[in-house]
Parts: structure tokens; sequence; C-alpha cells
């Protein structure tokens, strides 16, 4: 029989799964026996079934052309690839020889299963009808269904570094490769376009090979030299390109688009007297007028133009940011699940700890302006907590009462403290020192003056009241030296709004007991459920370029790795089970 390949029209029938056939059940028993515990997509399918049905995915098929393959089992494909971290055509050879995957397909012993070119075309339909996330929200459902998941309870949530699928290029090389990408695609269009506009020859001599194959010149002027000679050949290129004569289909390229981005970004362009034109580079200067655009817009690479340049902390990467949400328990509470039995291994039913969301954004967006997209998707699962653990980078003011109000859901994250300078400094009179009367609408300072003015304003798009104290009142204050420095001799004060400013006092209050630090303890557990991803799926890198690509993968990985701790959780085998080395246990003995 010859290996089926998905074509590019294709049509879908939503079909039942069958059941395993009854030759590779017999094989599965056999081999599985006694006190072996079955492989993972064999347990899958027995306590889950047919997980992923046809009808959730047909919309991404058409219903006149060749019929295609089961749209539900490539989905349960690309998650089980994930599992084992497969390639695509390891993973087509897997439904090919594996028994144990062909148990979990319904797929008859001699079946030949598929070519490893649908794999990316399911994914491209997958992306293109916006299913991106429907692996995952089939999960969560079944695991609703069957009370391994339940809203409410607590969650915690973190981000991580994505480096990107592409070379990390400085700005000479970036503008060089547009370039020559940009050229290779024209070329590869319109090779006779190509012949009749530009000298191949000359062309060739510069951009037939990638530009990161050759040593690029050590000397700062050689580089500027270099760098103008690109951004010149590049404006050469679009000219030709947008000439009246050329074939206006040639412009909407995509490599074409990338390449208008990277010379805008990267040169200015004016006529002098005479009508000479001059190419400038713009300077390393960040949003200014001849500078560079800030980070969240400026294109990195040319081959994948969402991924971002960012830093945190001693790290810095090109590529992308993810963001993992998972339910969570205290160590201790409960059961790791059933035993061999099948019964409870204590009375305690503790839920295993699952991922309940993962989020994807480029390198540069700020983990709070992830969060409200979080509580949104968590909603649509039905999956919202009531208590959210969060490291000090997700939360700000406004989004403590958002939260609450909006989701339900408290946030239980370290607040930042007092940024005023005399907090900073512990030395002064701070801003909490100031008692704030929002009926009344004016301030008290520690010296028992009032404020002369209290004006609501928005300051960088946040609600903000300016609370400003008389010059009259601060001049001959004794206690001035501890308040103001200022020059125009009196104290202001930039404070939130009442349910605000009533928020972060209560979360300030609240982070100084013992109670509450042991408690926020128990966020620190999603740290290892992100190394436990990175390690087991590969997440660190990102296999695909694109943003929409990426964050497939990353749901689909979230899905895969959902089902090997359930498969740990059913065998009673808890993935976080502590390890001390025999050195650490040895410093033990010795301390007591």
């Amino acid at each position: 029989m010859s290996v089926r390949r998905m074509e590019f029209v294709v049509s879908v029938q939503p079909q039942p799964w069958p059941e395993p056939s009854v030759e590779v059940a017999a094989a599965i028993r056999a081999m599985y026996g006694g006190r072996r515990k079955a492989p993972l997509p064999v347990q899958v399918r027995d306590r889950l079934g047919e997980l992923f049905c046809d009808a959730e995915f047909a919309r991404a098929f058409g219903v006149r052309g060749k019929p295609g393959w089961s749209p539900g089992r490539l989905a349960l494909v690309t998650v089980l690839q994930k599992a084992q971290d497969l390639t695509d055509r390891q993973a087509a050879d897997a439904v090919r020889d594996s028994l144990p995957w062909k148990y979990a397909l319904g797929l008859a012993l001699d079946d030949p299963g598929f070519d490893h070119s649908v794999l990316p075309e399911f994914r491209s339909r997958v992306m293109a009808h916006g299913l991106e996330e429907k692996v995952l929200d089939l999960l969560v459902k079944k695991l609703l269904e069957d009370g391994l998941l339940a809203a409410g309870g607590k969650q915690r949530t973190d981000s991580t570094h994505i480096v990107s699928a592409v070379r990390d290029l400085n700005r000479l090389e970036l503008v060089g490769e547009s370039v020559r990408a940009c050229l290779e695609a024209v070329t590869s269009a319109a090779p006779h376009w190509v012949d009749e506009v530009l000298q191949v020859g000359e062309w060739s001599r510069r951009y037939a090979q990638r530009i990161d194959t050759w040593r690029l010149p050590s000397a700062k002027t050689k580089k500027e030299e270099l760098a103008l000679h690109y951004g010149q050949d590049g404006f050469t290129l679009l000219g030709a390109l947008y000439a009246p004569a050329s074939p206006p289909w040639l412009r909407e390229l995509p490599a074409v688009q990338v390449l208008r981005r990277v010379l805008l970004q990267n040169y200015t362009r004016a006529t002098v007297r005479g009508g000479r034109e001059v190419v400038k580079r713009r300077g390393s200067d960040i949003d200014t007028e001849g500078g560079l655009p800030p980070g969240h817009r400026r294109l990195a690479s040319p081959y994948d133009t969402d991924a971002r340049r960012s830093a945190k902390r001693d790290t810095f990467w090109l590529g992308y940011k993810l963001h993992v949400s998972e339910n969570c328990t205290a160590p201790g509470s409960g059961s790791h699940g059933p035993t061999a039995t099948g019964r409870p291994a204590t009375v305690d039913t503790q839920r295993p700890n699952l991922i309940t969301n993962v989020t994807t954004t480029d390198a540069t967006v700020p983990d709070t302006r992830a969060l409200t997209p979080i509580h949104q998707s968590l909603k649509r699962r039905g999956l919202l907590p009531a208590e959210h653990y969060l490291d000090s980078g997700y939360p700000s003011a406004a989004l403590l009462v958002e939260s609450a109000k909006t989701f339900g859901v408290a946030l239980i994250t370290p607040v930042l403290l007092d940024n005023s300078r005399q907090a900073k400094e512990n030395n002064g009179f701070a801003t909490h020192d100031f008692t704030l009367d929002f009926n009344a609408e004016r301030a008290t300072c520690p010296a028992g003056q009032e404020s002369a003015s209290w004006s609501p304003c928005t300051q960088a798009g946040v609600e903000r009241i300016v609370v400003t104290f008389a010059r009259d009142t601060c001049r001959p204050c004794p206690m001035r030296s501890q308040c103001t420095t200022s020059a125009a001799g009196r104290r202001q004060l930039s404070v939130n709004p009442r349910e605000m400013s009533e928020a972060i006092a209560l979360a300030r209050a609240q982070q100084e007991t013992k109670d509450w630090r042991k408690d926020y303890a128990l966020r620190a557990g999603v740290e290892g459920t992100i190394r436990q991803a990175t390690d087991v799926t590969g997440l660190r890198r990102a296999r695909y370029r694109g943003l929409a690509k990426t964050h497939l993968d990353h749901v689909t990985s979230a899905t895969a790795l959902n089902l090997i701790r359930l498969v740990a959780w059913w065998n009673g085998r808890p993935l976080d089970r502590g390890h001390t080395s025999h050195l650490a246990r040895l410093e033990l003995s010795l301390a007591t």
C-alpha cells in the first residue's frame, strides 16, 4: 500500500475514531502485562478515549475534494510528537512503526500512515482557522468533566525567554541579509526581470552567499562604508521594483516589504541641492529624530519578523516570551495519585498539577501586559482561580483592582514598595507617611499641614492624583529637610486613585506577615514546570518562525506535558519528587 499524502485541496467528513484493532490490542496486552505500565499513548487512549474528535477541526478543511487524514487523530499525533520531542519525519515513522501509537490512533497493524509533509500542512490549516489552542481547550474540557481540574483554588504563573529559530544578526548583517533575501525572492519569482533590470554578475558577487558566511571588516570606517553600500543597494533594488514598468505583483512579495521596513528603520534618505540623493545610516539613539525606532517595532531578522530582542537581568536573547500558568496545591497536602489498584494512595483527593494556559508574546512585552489576556483565556476555559500567585513583574495597582473586580481573582504577589526618593533612600518622609483623605480630597503631612491642591490627571496613560502643598507652608517648616529638597520649596505627591491606593496599602501590609510569606512560597513551583517544559519538549528554542507558529508549538507542548503528568499521576509516580545528592545528605548529617 502506498503512503497517503495530504493534497492542497482536501475534504473531511467527521467520523468517530475506530477502536484499536484486535491484533494491535492483543500485542499491547502481551507486551505490557503484569506490573509493567503501558506507555503514554496507550494509557491516554484507554483513560481519555477519543480526546480530539474530527468535528472540532472540520472547519479547517473543505467538504469537497480528496479525502484527508482524520484531523482529530493528526492533532493527537502532534501532541505525542511533542511528548517525545520528535521531528515531523520521526513522528510519521512512529505512526507507521510504533504499536502504542497505532493503538492510540485506532490504526490497523498494516496501516501505512501518512507522509511527514501532512503535519506542516495540518499546522498551517489550524493556524489559518484560529484553532491554535483547540488541543489544550479539549483536554481541559475533558479534565473538567472528569474532576481533575476545577475553577477556583490556586494557580501560579511565570514567564521565560524563548530563543527564536533564526540567527541573531547585528545591524550591519541585518541590512545585508535583508537585501539578499529580497533579491533571492525576486529572482525566484521573476528571473527574467532580474536579468533585464540588474547587472546579475555584480549583484551576485555581493549577495550570492549569506552575509554571515564571510568575515565582516573589523575597522569601524570599513563597517560604516559597507553599511552604506548595503543601504544604497537596498534603495536601488526597491527603486527598480517600484518603477512603473515593473510588474506590480513583485512589490507584494513578503521579502520586498521586509526590506522596505528594514531600510526605513535603519537609514534616512534625502535629496540635496543638484538632485543628488544622500543615504545616511541612523544613529544608535532610540526613538529620536534620525535614531532607531523603539525595540518593540524594530525588525531583528528578515526571516522572522515577529522576533524581537530583549534582556532580563543578565540574559539577552532574540525571540519571544512564554507565560505558563498551572493549578497548584501545597506540597504534602494530599496524595500523588491512585495506586496500582486504582484506589487513592490516601483519603485526600488532591488533583495533579496541570498547565491551564500558555500565552506567547514577543520578547519586549512586559509581564504586566500579559496578565489580562491570561485571565481572559482562563475565563474562556472556565478555569479562573480564586488566588493567582505571581512574581513582582506582573502586578500593578490597576491590575490588583481590575483582577478582583472583573475576574474575581485575588493576586498573591509582592507589590513594589513606595518608589518615592525618600522611601528608596530610607531617609525622610516617604509617600506612605502622608495621610490621604479621599473624601475631602486632601493630604496631611507628618507635620500636620494640609495640602493646597488635589488634581486628578493621567500620567503615561495611567490615572493618578497629584497632591501639592503650598510653598508658604513648606518653606518655614522645621521638618522640610526630611521632606523635600525641591527648588520650588514645596512637596508634591503623585498617588493612585482611591481603589488602587487602598489595594496597594492592603497588599503591602499583608506581604510583611509570616503567614503570607509562607503561603507565597507556593509560587516557586512554577519554575520547575518551566524547567520540565524546556527539558522534555525542547521549548527553550523555537522550532518554527513567527509568533503564530511558535504559540501553536507552545500550546501543543503544554498539552503534551499535561499528558505526561497525568500518566505519572495515574501510575502513582510524582514528577515533583525531590532528590537529595549524597554530598548534600552528608552536609545535613554533619550539621545535626
